[in-house]
């Protein structure tokens, strides 16, 4: 099979594919014949060197994959010829950047059949943090005020449509290009944050969504009603801010997601109901990796970026 690879750490140039022995599943394990990989910004940044999770290189990068099962290992979850999803091994590595990937039968889920493998491939790590951010930790439930930061991007589309889905009155921050992108996703208030300070614009949020961090986490404090909650996917979960947020009658968490099996499956219900999409900006073929990380590179993106096979 070919995988991307890269011996150093460095800009997109340093990705390059080689040829490599398929992998072998494991018991539990399924080998899967990948048809799509979403792109997220974590995988630029280890790429780039900025986050030693998967330590020095070589290494394959990626997560978010959708193929069909071609063998399984002792597990009773899929067949040969199943369509699978789902986000395999986080935080380990999972070498999704593959023409064949080896993950637990528990991590996948069955590609509902209204999505495509492209739209299945960009949903589990963004729609897996939004899922527990907003449901596990959040607790967000009927008539509570979500303000959902960075509401354009990857986490931000899909965190809309989960929290609306829950009862939530949604307002988010987005730019103006933006706005007709994020009221069709179904926000009932958007911050043009090149314009406006949104803690100026906002009051009583019973649930803040942060995928910015920095400053943002800190100001988020603002606008919480007494009680709330910022959940934060960008900002470790530090001693000082947790007590300043406590301090202040409000709660703190930073979320590291993971391929939680009970979340997958909430996503697949909502997409069937019809009440979740995800936005693909563009695909790429597998070739064209280096391109994609440097539109990946440049942010600002509009849902996801997806690599095919």
């Amino acid at each position: 099979m070919r995988v991307i690879t890269q011996q150093s750490l460095g800009g997109p140039e340093v990705l390059t594919i080689v040829d490599a022995p398929d992998p072998r599943p494991l018991p539990t394990e399924v080998l899967v014949r990948v048809k799509a990989i979403g792109l997220n910004p974590l995988e630029a940044r280890l790429r780039a060197g900025e986050f030693p999770l998967l330590g020095r290189p070589p290494f394959v990068l990626g997560w978010d994959i959708s193929g069909v099962v071609e063998e399984g290992a002792l597990t009773w979850r899929f067949r040969p010829g199943d369509e699978v999803f789902g986000m395999p091994l986080f935080p380990r590595a999972a070498r999704a950047y593959a023409e064949t990937v080896s993950a637990p039968a528990l991590h996948l889920a069955r590609k509902p059949a209204s999505l495509s493998h492209v739209e299945a491939a960009a949903l589990p790590i963004v729609g897996l943090t939004a899922w527990q951010g907003l449901v596990d930790l959040g607790g967000v439930s009927q008539g509570d005020r979500v303000l959902v930061h960075a509401g354009g991007g990857g986490v931000g589309h899909v965190a809309i449509q989960i929290a609306k889905a829950l009862g939530a009155y949604v307002i988010t921050t987005a730019s103006r290009s933006k706005r007709a992108f994020v009221e069709s996703f179904g926000a009932d208030e958007v911050i043009d944050y090149t314009a406006v300070d949104f803690t100026r614009a906002v009051r009583d949020v019973d649930v803040v969504l942060d995928t910015i961090g920095g400053d943002t986490v800190e100001q988020s404090l603002e606008v919480l009603r007494p009680g709330g909650h910022l959940v934060t996917a960008v900002a470790d979960e530090d001693a000082r801010l947790i007590a300043k947020y406590e301090a202040a009658g409000m709660r703190f968490s930073g979320i590291a997601v993971d391929p939680d099996p009970v979340a997958l499956r909430g996503l697949v219900d909502l997409v069937e109901q019809g009440r979740l999409r995800v936005h693909v900006q563009e695909t790429f073929p597998f070739e064209r990796v280096a391109d994609a990380h440097r539109l990946l590179d440049g942010g600002h993106l509009r849902g996801k970026l997806v690599l095919t096979l």
